[in-house]
């Protein structure tokens, strides 16, 4: 049999589910007819890749909520996306990390989505980082040439899946605390986490202290729905200690994962990942 090939979301993320998609696929068992929740939508692979006719999308990063509101409600199309890094990207060519940081400060006064992307796909190992101030501050990539035509196709027709995979389906993104996707959840509702890890870097917007992830694990007890916890378990130099303490009453399936994260090859570990189910 020939298996589903993985929807690769327009918007790239540390720690992006991408490469365990068909893992986390083979473990979710839920109710077709129930709402999926993802408190943590991120890049959105996962929602993509279950593709349920109902669900309720949160995060905490506005511009991710925002593009995907807009191509959802056909304000963003991939003409637009392919007109605006064409002209962008064609400027960034010839100035290169000068441009780079002019586009930075424009995000940073217009928060426009379009300008998001950009500096999501022309940035440092396709980081998303805030500072305290709420300001994007990861650095330009070192690649003036980064919008080839062949790399806008290739964004272009990622937003172009995307929007196929939403039509005729009764999506919600949300911008908003993960709390808020537990309120009237039911059990026929199926809640997927994948929140920041603990330990790690934090910055993607906002703090994630560990009294929220004790918060977390605490609404998932209680919460009548299913829940899948996606997070890893360890690593060849440290064990989440945090998984074993909170979530040990849950079913754990493990798969290795590994993660380009660091800046050099010899950084980048494979990292032992666990979804934990409720039931």
């Amino acid at each position: 049999m020939q298996e589903t090939k993985i929807i690769v979301p327009p918007i790239k993320c540390q720690g992006i589910k991408t490469k365990i998609v068909p893992f986390i696929r083979d473990h979710v068992v839920r109710d077709e007819q129930g709402l999926w929740i993802e408190p943590f939508v991120g890049t959105g692979v996962v929602a993509f890749n279950i593709a349920p006719q109902r669900a309720l999308l949160i995060d905490k990063n506005q511009y991710i909520i925002l593009l995907y509101q807009g191509i959802q409600n056909g304000s963003i199309t991939p003409q637009t996306i392919r007109e605006f890094l064409e002209y962008h990207g064609a400027v960034l060519e010839q100035r290169g990390a000068e441009y780079y940081r002019e586009m930075r400060d424009s995000f940073n006064q217009n928060g426009d989505p379009l300008f998001f992307l950009f500096l999501n796909r022309s940035d440092f190992n396709g980081m998303i980082r805030f500072n305290r101030q709420g300001k994007f501050n990861v650095p330009f990539c070192q690649k003036p040439n980064r919008f080839s035509k062949a790399y806008i196709t290739k964004i272009c027709n990622q937003v172009a899946k995307v929007g196929e995979i939403m039509r005729d389906k009764d999506w919600v993104f949300k911008c908003g605390s993960w709390k808020d996707a537990f309120f009237n959840a039911s059990e026929s509702d199926y809640i997927y986490l994948d929140p920041p890890y603990i330990g790690r870097d934090t910055s993607y917007v906002g703090e994630w202290p560990e009294e929220e992830a004790i918060a977390l694990a605490d609404y998932s007890k209680k919460t009548p729905a299913n829940v899948c916890l996606s997070m890893w378990r360890e690593n060849e130099f440290r064990r989440n200690e945090h998984l074993y303490e909170h979530w040990s009453d849950f079913m754990w399936y493990e798969c290795e994962h590994f993660y380009h994260i660091g800046a050099k090859e010899t950084n980048r570990h494979p990292m032992m990942e666990v979804l934990a189910i409720k039931r």
